[in-house]
């Protein structure tokens, strides 16, 4: 790409998706004095509570799209799973998208995914997880034996272990596939996982790239449960570190991205590495970098997307990440608002709520940040307050 002007404040941007990816971002464009205007179909989302326009339609609504089209001078995603069409619509209209709509359709659909790591693997030297692709009661017979045990996950709109599910053998896969309607999925060997880190790098519209501090990750039920940064796994192998950049910077590079890219990968019990997952926009492990970094990563997002400097990505202090869920307001099925002033007894505890309208059971309200002088401070920081919420450790 070539080299462009900056787009200056007050100028309008436009983000697609209005959940809490969306606010953090509109909170970081408002400070750096950007007006946005957010496209969202939910009335009561959390990014069109904070942002200057809420246009609430649905995310191929013509009028909406025309009306944002003739606001904003660059549009963003909080989400893959917007139409990819739709970030097309913009960049068609001659509006600066980032990332674009062909980076964003890769993610969408694990085969394209799962292709076009395997191609990025002959340079970036990291490839995916064994696999094979489901399309016809045909591809049934043929999975290879090594595969199994494995996970069979739909090709689209899966996320926080949703569209996933645990497979033993061949008939446990032919009796999974058809409770998922026989839709294309993507078939993954189980591997002997060490531990999951994430790498969460910024790639601006002329190819510079930097990269935040590895986070090591804790899944629970699929979902994010805690990040901790800098990796303490890591710790002793800073070999991998690079390899691991490395290989998300070959990433972005290979996809033409401008934006904040993150890349998840499985570390292996014998010392490998393979990438899980991409996902085209800041992400639910990088939250850390709004208290613990210079630079946070939805300020990166919109530095990216109006063609400014990217920010500095020094981690001042190591943290600890814990995500809250729905569930802690619930208490014997009472709706009871959580104790937040005894996580705040917590001095370096830093709290994040979402501004959603109603807690439900595995829905992301919030997270907390905690600091320490060293990982092991902010990781006993993050349980005190894990504890606090009645979050088991």
């Amino acid at each position: 790409m070539t080299n462009r002007s900056p787009i200056l404040p007050p100028a309008w941007l436009g983000i697609l998706g209005g959940g809490q990816l969306g606010r953090m971002f509109i909170h970081e464009a408002q400070s750096l004095g950007y007006k946005v205007c957010v496209l969202d179909p939910d009335p009561l989302s959390p990014g069109g509570a904070v942002a200057e326009k809420h246009l609430c339609a649905d995310y191929g609504d013509e009028k909406a799209l025309s009306e944002m089209a003739n606001l904003c001078a660059a549009v963003s995603t909080e989400f893959e799973n917007v139409p990819a069409k739709t970030l097309d619509y913009f960049q068609d209209k001659g509006i600066f998208v980032a990332p674009m709509g062909q980076c964003v359709s890769i993610a969408q659909d694990r085969v394209l995914e799962k292709e076009f790591l395997q191609q990025c693997a002959l340079s970036s030297g990291i490839g995916p997880v064994p696999y094979c692709v489901i399309q016809s009661q045909d591809d049934l017979s043929i999975v290879p034996s090594q595969l199994f045990p494995g996970i069979l996950k739909t090709a689209r709109m899966g996320y926080d272990g949703k569209g996933q599910t645990n497979v033993a053998n061949a008939n446990e896969l032919a009796l999974a596939w058809q409770e998922f309607s026989r839709d294309v999925c993507v078939f993954e060997k189980k591997m002997p996982l060490a531990f999951e880190v994430s790498a969460l790098v910024v790639r601006a519209h002329d190819g510079e790239s930097t990269a935040y501090p590895i986070a090591e990750n804790v899944h629970r039920n699929g979902i994010l449960h805690t990040s901790t940064v800098p990796s303490p796994s890591l710790a002793k192998h800073p070999e991998l570190s690079k390899k691991i950049i490395a290989a998300s910077f070959e990433i972005a590079k290979k996809m033409g991205y401008v934006g904040v890219l993150c890349v998840e990968y499985f570390v292996l019990t014998d010392g490998s590495v393979v990438v899980n997952e991409i996902a085209p926009r800041p992400h639910n492990s990088g939250h850390y970098t709004m208290d613990a970094c210079v630079t946070s990563q939805f300020e990166q997002q919109v530095r990216a997307m109006v063609r400014l400097p990217l920010g500095d990505v020094t981690l001042m202090e190591p943290v600890a990440m814990l995500n809250i869920l729905g569930d802690v307001w619930f208490d014997q099925n009472q709706v009871i608002e959580p104790a937040w002033h005894h996580v705040l007894a917590h001095p370096s505890a830093k709290l994040h709520l979402y501004g959603k309208a109603t807690p439900k059971i595995g829905r992301k309200m919030g997270h907390i940040n905690c600091l320490g002088k060293g990982i092991q401070e902010a990781k006993d920081a993050c349980t005190a307050v894990a504890h606090d919420l009645g979050i088991a450790p």
